[in-house]
């Protein structure tokens, strides 16, 4: 087991919550242990008067979001919108509700659930070792980047995107979610970055539904240009939308578990234990998301005036539900700061719960199995070689820069999924 003690506590207030910046120095999960601790729901208000919720306790987060008839999706679930609303909204499966939200899951987690990603797994494998082969040179290899290359691979893959767009797509994605991150945006500037990119985003998938339109394959565009809803086939601008949101959920949260979850272990008798017995490959990939937990918040709407944890939330009021807090609550997860690779029960909310939950998960659980598998088959001895940089984002925890070193080593057959 591996264990890493919260920093030191600091003021909890909405500026420091929404600044980017401030998650450029870390993970402030000691802000969030007081918050579980003093107020689980906690009023915020910004100095512009805008106002939202902190949740922050497991109980809490999962009552939220498994309770969409109070708190809708539908006006934005990103702390960038709060209170501008989301010009999605109603139209991505993402800010969409039940019941019209489960006509347009249903057909995507069909072809995304187990046994259609299970018959990918060979192609996702051969992804995961080219992006592992420059590690065996010897030199520094950068984690953060190669594991966002992985991701957008996958996502490219069972999108069927041109391989030759993938660079530039991935760089998009962080844009979108970090627009004021110095490598991917701009600081201070985040309307430009955020109109900028969206602008490219939507405009490649424009032309790229296009022509899937009368060149359909068996890929999630071509499945969502057949997907009908209230009795029609999306249009244009909803298969285009939910080609944006299937991209950016794929993309920006995969890449970060392994960079999250190595940067701690790397070093420790942890890792050395995880690697050297494969029966524990699996709870150890669960752990790594409850560790790493990609998707720090998620926001919601209050439909009607309600009660929270006791706290009065007003209709119309924005909800904002920590799930990295949650992942490390002391009421759900015994010793929660520390990395256990044989914990049971592992009821993690990194995929979220309810009816948004994850409807990529397998695809997830997948290629983390194999990236974890193939590493300790082909590699030891991984080290830092350097400083790593954090991503600046409110959004999600992670990385821009993470430089390592690793040994190669006989590869250990067969490799264990």
């Amino acid at each position: 087991m591996n264990t890493v003690t919260p920093r030191c506590p600091m003021a909890v207030d909405a500026t420091t919550l929404i600044d980017p910046a401030f998650y450029g120095r870390g993970t402030p999960h000691s802000l969030w242990a007081d918050l579980r601790r003093d107020s689980p729901v906690r009023r915020q208000t910004l100095p512009d008067g805008r106002v939202f919720w902190s949740v922050a306790g497991y109980r809490e987060v999962t009552e939220v979001l498994r309770d969409a008839m109070t708190y809708t999706s539908q006006r934005g679930t990103l702390l960038d919108l709060l209170g501008r609303g989301d010009p999605a909204g109603g139209s991505e499966l993402v800010t969409t509700d039940p019941p019209r939200h489960t006509m347009l899951r249903i057909p995507l987690q069909r072809a995304l659930a187990a046994k259609p990603v299970t018959a990918m797994r060979e192609r996702f494998r051969e992804i995961v070792c080219d992006m592992l082969a420059p590690l065996a040179d010897g030199g520094v290899y950068d984690l953060a980047e190669h594991m966002r290359r992985l991701a957008m691979a996958v996502m490219g893959t069972v999108m069927d995107l041109p391989a030759r767009d993938w660079s530039r797509l991935a760089e998009l994605s962080m844009a979108s979610i970090a627009p004021e991150d110095p490598r991917f945006g701009q600081p201070g500037a985040a309307g430009s970055v955020l109109r900028a990119t969206h602008r490219e985003l939507f405009a490649y998938f424009y032309d790229i539904v296009r022509y899937r339109r009368s060149h359909p394959g068996d890929d999630l565009i071509s499945l969502l240009i057949g997907t009908v809803r209230d009795g029609r086939p999306l249009n244009q601008a909803e298969v285009v939308s939910n080609c944006y949101s299937l991209l950016i959920g794929g993309n920006v949260t995969t890449s970060q578990v392994p960079a999250s979850t190595l940067t701690d272990l790397m070093g420790t008798a942890t890792l050395d234990r995880w690697a050297a017995n494969p029966s524990l490959l699996a709870s150890g990939v669960e752990e790594a998301m409850r560790w790493a937990t990609p998707t720090m918040n998620l926001m919601r709407y209050a439909v009607r005036d309600m009660k929270l944890a006791g706290q009065r939330v007003k209709a119309d009021e924005a909800v904002v539900v920590w799930l990295a807090s949650a992942n490390r609550d002391e009421n759900v997860f015994p010793d929660p700061f520390t990395f256990d690779i044989r914990r049971q029960p592992n009821k993690h909310l990194t995929f979220g719960i309810g009816p948004h939950y994850c409807v990529g998960h397998s695809v997830v659980r997948v290629t983390l199995k194999l990236f974890f598998a193939e590493l300790f088959s082909r590699f030891t001895d991984l080290a830092a070689a350097g400083p790593g940089v954090r991503l600046h984002s409110h959004t999600i925890s992670g990385w821009t820069a993470l430089p390592v070193t690793a040994k190669a080593r006989t590869l250990r057959s067969p490799v264990s999924y």
